[in-house]
């Protein structure tokens, strides 16, 4: 059974930090990332990495704040949230593609289950 199973996420202030984590299970894949969802929006785009290389790309509304990592010995990805802003609140998914990158929706095999993460002025 295929599963990824998210931890972190929360409640914090403006300027603060977060780390979500994402652990998969069942088959191997090639890259891992994250998307969002805010209230009435469309999902975003957030970061991917590939469990070889360790390429990683971001959404441009992260870039230089966010940093996606992984361990591969423990099938985890991180994705390290800093100078959070309240346009960040969203709930937050993981996603996994088996082959290729994880860049697009309807290119994900799998997701998390979501994480929320509140941002407060």
């Amino acid at each position: 059974q295929v599963e990824l199973v998210q931890s972190g996420g929360g409640s914090v202030q403006a300027g603060d930090s977060l780390r979500l984590s994402c652990t998969a299970s069942g088959r191997a894949f090639y890259s891992m990332g994250w998307f969002r969802q805010a209230p009435g929006k469309d999902r975003e785009f957030v970061a991917a990495i590939n469990w070889t290389g360790g390429n990683t790309f971001y959404g441009d509304s992260v870039k230089g704040r966010f940093t996606i990592s992984r361990d591969s010995a423990k099938f985890t990805v991180y994705l390290e949230m800093k100078n959070l802003k309240p346009e960040d609140t969203a709930i937050y998914y993981c996603a996994a593609r088996a082959a290729g990158f994880v860049l697009q929706q309807v290119r994900v095999d799998n997701w998390g289950q979501g994480t929320q993460v509140t941002v407060s002025s």
